[in-house]
């Protein structure tokens, strides 16, 4: 399994520092940036699972920072600031923060937001710098500011694919993921939940198919 990956975006070192060693501890790795004009392209080469964002950065600040990267990525982001106003809260998640923590607060319990948002998302970067991102809590798929909801089904043949990007399943790896009761299910009812979710899959792109059919074989999934 690959090890998780958080990018630390603070400018006091020692504070960042607290937060690699309990991230270390529960066997995720990370990386710090302390200076704002270095974050994009950190966060492009890293491509990490969840970003710790500050407000107060050098040279360029949290706010604009989180619009920089929504404008590409759909990455988890945990905004930390000492802004304590309700009116900061509300403008860090209208500019597409995910959670936010107010300072001082506990490593443990900024390390425990941060495997909530670990669990809920899984990312997949596409050559284009996009981002694909199914949350299991919600039985949803998002792709920049598109959200798309899913049956429970839907949600769970999606991810079966998603989850080794390029890999080819027959129908019957995919109906044992989908259906662990060992019902007897036909080949047409895969067939048709993947024609529901490629309908749907269209309205983020209409000129690309994120699951392809494979003849003789059965599908995969693909993000170019």
């Amino acid at each position: 399994m690959n090890q998780k990956k958080v990018l630390i975006i603070e400018d006091e070192e020692n504070l960042a520092r607290i937060m690699q060693d309990y991230l270390a501890r529960n066997s995720i790795q990370s990386t710090i940036v302390c200076d704002g004009n270095e974050v994009i392209s950190t966060l492009k080469a890293e491509k990490p699972d969840v970003v710790l964002l500050d407000l107060m950065l050098p040279n360029k600040d949290g706010t604009t920072l989180c619009k920089e990267i929504r404008l590409f990525s759909q990455v988890p982001i945990i905004m930390t600031t000492a802004r304590v106003d309700e009116i900061d809260r509300i403008i860090g998640l209208e500019i597409g923060a995910d959670d936010y923590v107010c300072k001082p607060y506990s490593p443990r319990e900024l390390v425990a937001r941060v495997k909530v948002h670990l669990r809920r998302s899984k990312v997949i970067e596409g050559t284009d710098n996009c981002c694909l991102i199914l949350n299991a809590d919600f039985l949803t798929v998002s792709l920049g500011n598109q959200n798309l909801e899913l049956t429970f089904v839907e949600y769970k043949l999606l991810e079966k694919l998603f989850q080794s990007n390029g890999r080819i399943f027959n129908r019957d790896q995919l109906m044992d993921s989908i259906y662990d009761d060992g019902r007897i299910v036909s080949d047409r009812t895969i067939d048709s939940h993947i024609k529901k979710i490629r309908k749907k899959l269209k309205i983020f792109n209409d000129k690309q198919d994120f699951i392809h059919s494979v003849y003789g074989c059965g599908y995969k999934f693909e993000m170019k």
